[in-house]
C-alpha cells in the first residue's frame, strides 16, 4: 500500500515543527567553557554579586535637551522582578504630538557615587555602566468611542489620524544568569549587546522587555494631558530568553515588512508574553496541529461535498444555517479587529461554505453569450423529501423559541448597551444570535440522525478533524486576543461533536450494506468482495 500525498505532506510538516521546537529548545542552552582547550573565556560580572543602582529618566525630542529623573534605585536587589507605579508630566511637544523617551541606567554603586543623580551624561560615561533607550509613546490610531444610539444625539466622528499614546507599562529585562562565555562560541544574537571591561567580564545585557509592552496598554495623550501615570517593571531572565527576546523582535519587524499590522503582531506577542520553554514548545506543537487539522478538515470537507448527489439524511436548513453565520462571524471578527491567526481561517471557512450552499441547493453556474445563468435542479428522491420532512419539522419547532428571543436582545442591546454605529449594532445583534442559537440551528442534523436512526450521510473524516480542532480552539481561546462571545462558541461547539459522536456510537454504520439511506448503490469493499467469493 502506497503512503497517500496527505500522509506524506503532514509527515514533512511534523518534520518541520520538530525542527522548530528543537530550534527554540537551543536558544535555551547557554555554551560553557571548556577547561581543556586554551581560550579566550568570558565571565559575567554579575558573577560576583556586586552592588549596583537603577537610575531611569525620560525626556522629549524637542532641542532643549532636558532629562527628568524619574525613578534613582540604590543597591538594586536585581535578582528579584519588581513594579513601580510612576507619575510624569507630560511635556508640551509630548503633548502636541511628540515622542516621550525612556533611559535606563545601571551603574555599579561605587561609580555612581561619583555623580550627581541629575548629571546623566557623567553616569553615562561612568565605568562599567550599562545604558539602554527606549520610547514610552508610541503613535496609534485612537480606539473608536461607543455611544446609546438612542438616547445621545450626533454622530461620533472616527478620527482615523494617528495621535501619541503613553504606555501604561514598560518592562526593562536584566540577564542574571552566572555565565561563562567560550569567545569561540558566543551567541550571535547577543553579539551587539555584548561589551567586556578590562577584566574579561561582560557587562549586564540590559533589554526592553517589549514582548510584554502591548496595545491594549496604551493610553492616549490629549493636549490638556498634564500628568500621567505608568507602572515601571523590572524583570531578572536567563540568558536563553534574551536570545529569545532578541530574535523574536528581529522576527516581528520582518513580519512588519511583509504587510503583517501591528495588531497581528501584538497577538504573537500575546501568545510568547510571560512564558516559560516547555509552553512555548507546548504552544507551537499545539498551533501547528491545529493548522494542519484546519488544512485537513477544509480538504474532506471539500472533496465529501464535491462528489455529493444527494442530500438525503442531510439537514439543508443546517448547511444554509452554516454559511449564514460563519459569514456574519467573519463581519464581526472583522468588526473587531481581530487578529489574522483568527480573520484567515474564518475567511476561508466562510467561502468554503458559501460554495456548499450551491451543493445543497443544486444550483449550477453557465457562461453564455448572454453572460452568467443560474440553473437550479429541483429533481428529488424519496430519501431526499423524507429528510427534508424531518428537516422542516424541527425548523418548526426551533422559530418558536428562536425569533422570539433575537427580538428580545436586540431591542434590550439597543434600548441599553453603547454600540459604535448602527453597523456594528446590527453586526453584534447578528453575531450574539449566531453565538446563543447557534446550537439550536445544529439540533435539525440531530433531529434528522435521530429520526433516520442513521448517521452514514454525514462527513465523518471531516467531522473527526474540526472535533479535535475545537478541543484545541478552548485551548486557544484563552490565549489568543478574541471576543468573548467567541470563546464561548468554541465550548458550544465542543457539545455538539460529543453528541453527533453519541449518534455515530448509537447507530454505528454498516460498511457491508448494499444500498445506503438514499437508496443508492454503494461500492462494496475488497473484504466483502473476498467473503462472497469464499461463500
Amino acid at each position: 500500500m502506497k503512503p497517500s500525498l496527505t500522509f506524506i505532506g503532514s509527515g514533512i510538516f511534523f518534520l518541520l515543527i520538530a525542527r522548530s521546537i528543537w530550534s527554540l529548545y537551543s536558544i535555551w542552552q547557554s555554551p560553557e567553557c571548556n577547561n581543556l582547550i586554551q581560550e579566550t573565556c568570558y565571565h559575567s560580572f554579575l558573577n560576583e554579586n556586586p552592588k549596583l543602582d537603577l537610575m531611569v529618566y525620560v525626556s522629549d525630542n524637542s532641542k532643549s535637551g532636558k532629562f527628568e529623573s524619574i525613578l534613582n534605585l540604590k543597591e538594586l536587589d536585581y535578582r528579584t522582578p519588581f513594579e513601580k507605579d510612576i507619575t510624569i508630566e507630560i511635556p508640551k511637544a509630548v503633548r502636541n504630538n511628540g515622542s516621550l523617551f525612556i533611559h535606563n541606567l545601571i551603574v555599579p554603586s561605587e561609580h555612581a557615587k561619583k555623580f550627581s543623580v541629575n548629571d546623566l551624561k557623567g553616569l553615562l560615561n561612568a565605568k562599567e555602566a550599562t545604558y539602554v533607550k527606549g520610547r514610552l509613546t508610541k503613535f496609534a490610531i485612537p480606539k473608536s468611542g461607543a455611544f446609546n444610539l438612542l438616547k445621545e444625539e450626533g454622530e461620533m466622528k472616527k478620527d482615523y489620524k494617528p495621535v501619541t499614546h503613553l504606555r501604561s507599562k514598560y518592562a526593562i529585562t536584566l540577564c542574571t544568569e552566572e555565565l561563562h562565555l567560550p569567545h569561540s562560541d558566543i551567541p550571535f544574537e547577543i553579539h551587539n549587546h555584548l561589551r567586556v571591561n578590562q577584566q574579561g567580564q561582560f557587562l549586564p545585557i540590559l533589554y526592553p522587555d517589549f514582548l510584554n509592552m502591548r496595545l491594549k496598554d496604551l493610553i492616549e495623550i490629549t493636549p490638556s494631558t498634564q500628568t500621567m501615570t505608568f507602572t515601571y517593571a523590572f524583570n531578572p531572565i536567563s540568558l536563553g530568553k534574551t536570545r529569545f527576546y532578541i530574535q523574536m523582535e528581529a522576527t516581528l519587524k520582518q513580519f512588519i515588512q511583509l504587510g503583517f499590522t501591528e495588531k497581528d503582531l501584538d497577538e504573537v506577542k500575546g501568545v510568547f508574553g510571560d512564558t516559560n520553554l516547555y509552553l512555548l514548545c507546548a504552544t507551537m506543537a499545539i498551533g501547528s496541529i491545529h493548522l494542519l487539522l484546519d488544512f485537513l478538515s477544509f480538504k474532506n470537507d471539500v472533496s465529501f461535498w464535491k462528489t455529493q448527489k444527494s442530500m438525503a439524511g442531510l439537514s439543508t436548513k443546517t448547511v444554509l444555517w452554516r454559511a449564514f453565520s460563519q459569514a456574519v462571524v467573519f463581519l464581526f471578527l472583522l468588526d473587531e479587529g481581530t487578529s489574522l491567526l483568527v480573520l484567515i481561517p474564518a475567511g476561508i471557512a466562510t467561502l468554503i461554505e458559501i460554495w456548499k450552499v450551491t451543493k445543497v441547493c443544486k444550483t449550477h453556474m453557465t457562461l453564455s453569450w448572454s453572460g452568467l445563468k443560474f440553473q437550479r435542479d429541483k429533481t428529488e428522491s424519496a430519501a431526499e423529501a423524507e429528510t427534508r420532512k424531518y428537516d422542516e419539522e424541527c425548523m418548526k419547532y426551533l422559530s418558536y423559541l428562536l425569533y422570539p428571543l433575537c427580538l428580545g436582545a436586540a431591542i434590550y442591546s439597543l434600548l441599553y448597551q453603547p454600540h459604535k454605529s448602527w453597523y456594528s449594532w446590527t453586526i453584534n445583534n447578528l453575531v450574539n444570535g449566531v453565538y446563543a442559537f447557534g446550537f439550536l440551528f445544529m439540533l435539525p442534523q440531530l433531529f434528522i440522525n435521530y429520526r433516520l436512526k442513521s448517521v452514514a450521510a454525514l462527513p465523518w473524516r471531516a467531522f473527526t478533524y474540526r472535533a479535535f480542532n475545537t478541543f484545541i480552539d478552548d485551548i486557544f481561546a484563552f490565549i489568543i486576543t478574541m471576543p468573548t462571545a467567541h470563546r464561548v462558541a468554541c465550548l458550544r461547539d465542543d457539545v455538539v461533536f460529543l453528541v453527533y459522536l453519541y449518534q455515530r456510537w448509537l447507530y454505528p454504520v454498516d460498511t457491508s450494506r448494499v444500498e445506503d439511506i438514499s437508496g443508492e448503490v454503494i461500492p462494496e469493499s475488497k473484504e466483502v468482495e473476498e467473503s462472497k467469493k469464499k461463500k
